[in-house]
């Protein structure tokens, strides 16, 4: 303690007075006296306040505590934990000088009550409401996300709060990737009494933008390059960074090759070299290419792809008419689907598959338009080619039946050559309206090669030519009444289609099949049945043979024909639209009614 106990002058005993200092020596020093130190110590006394901050002296340091003299009549006790630094270790010898708060000036044990950890938050406090007051910048580190926001701490462990919009210039999805990071920022918001610090760092980066900004707007110009980072990816293009503003390179400036989607080619935060386009100073827009501070590929594409050059590529996308190749970066050319292969194929992707590599002949170049056209099945031998030295007219080919249409029947001869066989082609003594009636597709025939049109690549057939003309000698052997076997070809609801020998048809009218006029022909009669039919009519002018299969022991037949027509009476007696309780219609009746229309009907074919 700082209490002294020097005796009051009543209790001093007179001195005698001092003798006469020898002229030589120089007067001593007057001492202080008692009184003025009390009265010092009385003055100090009064000017300290509880809440007030003072300089102290550290004069011991124990184990769970360090004594401090602040100049008082008693000195103060601090825990020694407030001594603390930030690893946790103790850094306070004996003589060292540290601010502290007086906390209360006497307690029950007649000592100071002081605080060192309160005096360094009231001067951090202090310090940063001065900041505040002087606009200065205040670091701090992001320790922890909270409601809204983040915390930041910041000078002496003071919390501060940083919402969420004011961490960066556009909203930050994972906050949680800047904790542990320290920045710079602004305090916007400051109440010591409650404790309420907000910062903001977007104010500061908006400043930071609006800067570079002006600098970039300067010297910015239409050919320029610049260097810039790829800000955000769009399905159209990227965003890029060229110091406060921002220029937008489009997905078709950035590849002279071909892409599908900005991210291909690029991740946030890439930096890119780029050529300004275009600039509005007015709305502040930029146009942005890469592909332009390259050089165009096509420039040497007329010295690489000649027409006829062999050349490889990969497929990059196949369309209804055709596949893309890409031969270089930058360089397609398209393969159509009638270069795919000699016969064409239903769709290009039957020929090709995306990304596949394929070996191509140049056919044609169009510079100007940056076109290309390839070929595929140039790397094959034409199969025309192959046709015209192995056959000649008159040589006689077989094949399978490939189409048939109204017209005719289209026979391949050889892989990716075909020929037709027109209808009037088909036979000498039967006028067949539709060739589907007699052949099937896949059918084997034998036809004879009538002609070769070389300019349209055209095979013409004839089925009819491989027999000699019968009506020389079909009046004689085939009179009519001539009773003979026959072969089944075909049949429709109005006739069927009969074989009388190979090359020799007849056809036999719905009303010679047999007498119930209700069946069809084509239910009772089926290609390749043999049956016996009478000659009962031939046509000279139109070549047509007329037979009957009516009473002539066509046991099967007429067994048929019995079958199907009680099923069709049977299937008339239980449709629901029946009279009920009314007998059917009689058979003569139907018989009757069928025969008049079919009798109209061949009046009509007559005439035709």
């Amino acid at each position: 303690m700082n209490e002294q106990t020097t005796p009051t002058e009543a209790e001093t005993p007179a001195a005698p007075p001092p003798a006469a200092p020898p002229a030589a020596e120089a007067p001593a020093a007057p001492r202080e006296s008692f009184a003025d130190l009390f009265e010092a110590s009385s003055t100090r006394t009064d000017q300290l306040r509880e809440g007030d901050i003072v300089a102290g002296t550290v004069i011991k340091v124990g184990k769970d505590s360090v004594v401090v003299d602040i100049g008082y009549k008693s000195e103060g006790v601090i825990s020694i934990h407030e001594f603390h630094d930030a690893e946790g270790n103790i850094e306070v010898h004996a003589g060292d000088q540290c601010d502290v708060l007086i906390e209360s000036k006497e307690n029950e044990y007649g000592l100071v009550m002081l605080s060192k950890e309160k005096a360094d938050k009231l001067k951090v406090w202090d310090e940063i409401s001065a900041a505040c007051e002087r606009d200065e910048l205040i670091s701090g580190t992001i320790t922890q996300r909270v409601k809204g926001g983040l915390s930041v701490t910041i000078r002496g462990g003071v919390k501060a709060f940083l919402p969420g919009s004011q961490v960066d210039l556009r909203p930050v999805r994972n906050l949680d990737k800047l904790l542990g990071q320290t920045f710079d920022f602004k305090v916007i918001k400051f109440n010591k009494k409650r404790g309420n610090i907000v910062l903001s760092r977007r104010v500061l980066l908006e400043r930071e933008r609006d800067r570079l900004k002006a600098a970039t707007l300067e010297n910015l110009q239409e050919g320029q390059i610049v260097t810039g980072s790829i800000k955000n990816i769009t399905e159209y293009g990227a965003f890029v960074d060229l110091g406060g503003i921002d220029g937008l390179l489009h997905i078709t400036d950035m590849t002279w090759g071909r892409v599908n989607h900005p991210s291909e080619l690029f991740n946030v935060g890439d930096e890119v070299t780029v050529k300004v386009l275009k600039y509005n100073s007015d709305t502040e827009r930029v146009s942005l290419g890469l592909k332009q501070t390259q050089e165009d590929p096509w420039n040497m594409a007329a010295q690489t792809f000649k027409p006829g050059v062999r050349v490889s590529g990969k497929v990059v996308s196949i369309t209804d008419y055709g596949a893309f190749v890409e031969l270089q970066q930058g360089v397609e050319g398209l393969i159509h689907v009638s270069e795919m292969t000699w016969t064409k194929p239903k769709h290009p992707s039957k020929v090709l598959e995306m990304g596949e590599e394929v070996e191509t002949v140049v056919l044609d170049i169009d510079i100007q338009n940056k076109r290309i056209s390839l070929g595929l099945k140039q790397l094959e031998p034409d199969p025309w080619t192959l046709f015209t030295q192995k056959y000649t007219p008159g040589d006689i080919i077989e094949g399978k039946v490939r189409s048939l249409t109204d017209y005719g029947v289209f026979v391949g001869i050889e892989d990716g050559v075909d020929g037709m066989v027109h209808k009037s082609d088909l036979s000498w003594t039967q006028r067949i309206n539709n060739p589907a009636e007699v052949y099937r597709k896949g059918d084997d025939v034998e036809a004879i090669i009538l002609s070769i049109n070389h300019e349209e690549k055209k095979v013409s057939l004839g089925i009819k030519q491989l027999f000699e003309d019968p009506w020389s000698y079909i009046p004689e052997r085939y009179p009519e009444g001539t009773v003979l076997e026959v072969r089944a070809v075909a049949a429709n609801e109005y006739e069927a289609t009969v074989e009388l020998e190979p090359g020799v048809m007849g056809s036999v009218p719905r009303a010679e099949i047999g007498h119930d006029l209700s069946v069809d022909p084509s239910d009772v009669v089926k290609a390749g049945d043999i049956m016996k039919a009478q000659v009962i009519r031939l046509d000279d002018d139109d070549r047509t043979i007329k037979l009957s299969l009516k009473d002539l022991e066509n046991t099967e037949l007429d067994e048929k024909m019995r079958f199907v027509a009680e099923k069709k009476q049977q299937r008339a007696q239980r449709a629901p639209n029946a009279p009920t309780g009314r007998p059917s219609a009689k058979l003569g009746d139907l018989l009757k009614d069928k025969l008049g229309s079919i009798a109209v009907s061949e009046e009509e074919g007559d005439e035709g």
